[in-house]
């Protein structure tokens, strides 16, 4: 599946809660895999701009549990929203 076949999708958790619509990617270029989805776009963000979207409007990509009509993801131990680290968003900023 190509990333962009994502983009659109609403986002459910295992529970039922709607979360938002697949807007925009965060690619680990380094790994050479999608990080997170993220439920809002973003042009040129600030620091606390990054953290918001980050923390509120986006899942870790190996939360989700499955990919069809909508992507579905686990809420097991709070997974579909996380703090990023440091690194990651000095890392977002810099791009």
């Amino acid at each position: 599946m190509e990333i962009s076949e994502i983009y659109n999708k609403d986002v459910y958790t295992d529970s039922g809660q709607y979360l938002g619509e697949v807007r925009d990617a965060i690619i680990d270029l380094e790994k050479g895999e999608v990080s997170r989805l993220l439920m809002e776009e973003w042009r040129n963000p600030s620091r606390d701009e990054v953290k918001r979207i980050v923390q509120g409007k986006s899942v870790l990509f190996k939360n989700i549990k499955n990919i069809g009509d909508v992507v579905l993801v686990s809420t097991s131990a709070q997974a579909t929203r996380q703090e990023p680290s440091s690194a990651e968003a000095a890392d977002l900023i810099s791009r």
